[in-house]
Parts: structure tokens; C-alpha cells; sequence
């Protein structure tokens, strides 16, 4: 059943509310994904690269009519230690927020949280003449 005929067939907000037992193949990596077997109650990434696909416009509501690959950009913590995945998607931009969720790759998540560090968005071989500036 494709994901317009589930959406109508379950009724608004179905997922809001009851617990998602399917897995999907990911439509990036092609990675067979199967239904968390603890933790959470949805899983909505792939946990081999991390990637979603832009359904929600709210999360559980299943209404976005975008469909696009929500590539994760970013992680970020939480107050209470939790680690969520900050996707972007690739076709309109849309951002969203996503739980971790225990089975999820760690290289991949550590590449994520590193890539600032390991990409900085200035040339680091001019600190010195940027933190002149800077000073100025």
C-alpha cells in the first residue's frame, strides 16, 4: 500500500497515537529497516545513514505531500542528555527533529556531531588574520 492510500486508510493523526510495528527499505541506502525492538515506539530513520523521508508536517500527522529525502545535518542535546537528529529536507528545506534511536549507527551520529569541527566554515589557516579583525 503506498504511503497516500495508508495515510487515508488510517484516518489524520493515526500515527500521533499508536505505535509504527512496520519496517520500510530506506529509500537513500537501500537499507532493510525493521521496527525498533526497544526504546521508541516509531522509527522514522534509517539506522544504517540516518536518513528520513518528509511525511510529517507535524510530527505523526502524515500530511506532508513533499515525499523528499530528510538528509541529518546536525545533532544537538537535549537538556535531559538526549542526543536528537536534526534533519533537512533536500527538496523544500523543511527542518524537523528526530529522536535517536539505540540501534542507530554511532560512527554515523559521531561524523555528524564532528562535522563542524572537521569542516569549519572559515579557512582555519587565517584564525590569526580573522581574530585581527575581529579585535579591531
Amino acid at each position: 500500500m503506498n504511503r497516500a492510500n495508508k495515510r487515508h486508510s488510517l484516518g489524520k493523526g493515526y500515527y500521533k497515537t499508536h505505535p509504527c510495528n512496520e519496517g520500510f527499505t530506506c529509500k537513500f541506502c537501500g537499507w532493510k529497516v525493521n521496527p525498533p525492538l526497544f526504546g521508541e515506539n516509531h522509527r522514522n530513520h534509517c539506522n544504517n545513514c540516518l536518513t528520513s523521508l518528509h511525511v510529517d508536517n507535524e510530527p505523526g500527522d502524515r500530511e506532508a505531500d513533499c515525499g523528499g529525502i530528510m538528509e541529518p545535518i546536525s545533532v544537538w542535546v537535549r537538556k535531559n542528555g538526549e542526543w536528537a537528529i536534526i534533519h533537512r529536507c533536500k527538496i523544500c528545506g523543511h527542518l524537523s527533529v528526530n529522536h535517536i534511536a539505540p540501534d542507530d549507527n554511532p560512527a554515523k551520529l559521531i561524523s555528524i556531531a564532528m562535522k563542524p569541527i572537521a569542516c569549519p566554515p572559515f579557512p582555519v589557516e587565517r584564525m590569526k588574520e580573522i581574530e585581527e579583525l575581529l579585535n579591531s
